[in-house]
């Protein structure tokens, strides 16, 4: 009996680990490690932030699911990566220590055939002075973070029916961070909740952040067919923004927040502060930080890491110009380099390179977003992780299954205002996330597949499509079929 240990039960990990039971069934063990209690549908924290979900409409637990499935779940935090075991068994394990009310500190190894670190990012509020829900900002990067926001900001609209103008801050608190779409899905429901209300004259509302122009979102920004005229996404983001009146500021690295200030540099060189009554910045990520040690003890974390923490699988980590970087150095199968056995999917993989062009203000202050790799992309990767693993169980020597960011197409919708008559989406789809400049030369993308549109329908699918994500993720009938 082979056993695979999963880690993390984000988007990536629990796609993983559900398929990998499917295929494998009772022959073989599959366990999941994860320090939480609940599955969180991510992409609708931006609705509990702005109180039109509660936390339990973008939740459930694991236990009821991998039960049901026959997956081993332990409720831990992943500490240290031991492949090749140590001096008595040559078989890996990894140590994690519990984090659930009967056990919580205990440490335990557990020993594997496989490892998927799904770990996903550590929300890295320290990467910035002053950042975070604890200190002077607000976060939508989990449903508690977008709970307490949405406590917060209803003193916020409070104020405003009192008459008094309230200044919002909204988009990227370091600058290198990513996940812009979040942050611009967040400030949209804020600016529409604002105007249902009719209070918008007393809202001052800014988006702030590191692009280099509006609508880059860490993927070098994007050209869609619309009605066969090829629009950028900076005109599709900036005219979203106008048509609620909010500001922006782009180009910027915020280093340092106050109470009610956020300091920042633009990438001429210019230091710059912007005030706030409210302010949802979103922080930059990095690997959780697992350790890794070889038989004798000895540390090898810069063996299967990379400085940012995040894990090397097979891409192409040359140091290159940006004009020297290619679509083929994406990982396609996610398999670290130097254990076969391992691999990495969704956020916990390294990516080779930016995709948006690497831009350094005359201080030296890198200001750009790093990859995004979040969604529809990491339930993909840990698909055909799972997909791999098992057939490699079964006997299959080659990785038949693939799914490099260069080669693989994604669909956003993103929230401009949640209504049942007035609301708004922007449907988009992309193909591929990369672009592929050497075989789409004019464009980087097939435009035959990089398509938008906004309106009230874009709003009906995203809340559709929450429920049957749900439907998936839970394991009900048929769950297999609803595409990543």
């Amino acid at each position: 009996m082979a056993r695979v240990v999963v880690l993390g039960a984000g988007i990536s990990g629990h796609t993983c680990a559900a398929f990998l039971k499917k295929k494998l069934g009772k022959a073989h063990e599959v366990v999941m490690v994860t320090p939480n209690r609940y599955y969180q549908w991510i992409p609708s924290n931006i609705w509990v932030g702005v109180g039109r979900m509660s936390i339990d409409d973008v939740r459930f637990e694991h236990k009821k699911v991998y039960d049901r499935w026959g997956i081993a779940l332990k409720l831990a935090k992943a500490l240290e990566i031991h492949p090749e075991g140590d001096l008595e068994t040559a078989r890996g394990y990894v140590t994690i220590e519990y984090t659930d009310d009967a056990h919580k500190g205990q440490r335990e190894n557990v020993e594997y055939d496989y490892l998927v670190n799904a770990t996903g990012p550590k929300l890295n509020f320290d990467a910035t002075e002053g950042l975070g829900p604890d200190k002077n900002t607000f976060s939508v990067c989990t449903y508690g973070h977008a709970a307490h926001a949405w406590e917060h900001l209803q003193e916020n609209i409070r104020k405003m029916k009192a008459g008094q103008v309230q200044r919002f801050l909204i988009g990227t608190g370091h600058a290198m961070a990513t996940c812009q779409g979040a942050a611009f899905e967040y400030i949209l429901n804020i600016a529409h909740e604002i105007s249902k209300l009719g209070l918008s004259d007393k809202a001052r509302i800014t988006w702030i952040s590191n692009e280099y122009e509006l609508g880059d979102f860490g993927m070098a920004g994007a050209f869609i067919n619309r009605g066969g005229y090829y629009t950028p996404t900076k005109v599709f983001t900036e005219s979203l923004l106008a048509e609620y009146g909010i500001n922006w500021i782009k180009r910027a690295g915020v280093y340092r927040v106050e109470p009610g200030k956020a300091y920042y540099e633009t990438l001429e060189g210019r230091d710059m502060v912007q005030e706030f009554d409210f302010a949802m910045l979103i922080p930059s990520f990095s690997g959780v930080g697992l350790t890794v040690f070889d038989k004798n003890g000895a540390d090898i974390t810069a063996d299967l890491f990379m400085p940012n923490k995040f894990m090397k699988v097979d891409a192409d980590y040359a140091q290159k110009p940006f004009e020297d970087w290619a679509a083929d150095d994406w990982p396609s199968i996610y398999q670290n380099p130097l254990f076969k056995n391992i691999y990495a999917p969704g956020i916990a993989f390294a990516p080779p390179h930016p995709i948006s062009k690497p831009m350094a203000s005359p201080t030296g202050r890198q200001i750009f977003p790093t990859p995004p790799r979040t969604g529809m992309p990491s339930g993909v990767m840990g698909k055909i992780v799972a997909l791999n693993i098992a057939e490699k169980i079964q006997g299959m020597e080659e990785h038949r299954h693939r799914a490099s960011m260069s080669r693989m197409g994604a669909a956003c919708i993103v929230s401009a205002g949640f209504g049942s008559f007035d609301g708004l989406g922007a449907s988009m789809t992309l193909f591929p996330v990369v672009p592929d400049w050497e075989k789409y030369p004019d464009w980087g993308r097939d435009m035959n597949y990089s398509v938008g549109e906004a309106g009230l329908a874009g709003h009906w699918l995203k809340v559709i499509l929450h429920y049957l994500f749900f439907h998936k993720a839970k394991g009900y009938p048929f769950w297999w079929l609803i595409p990543e």
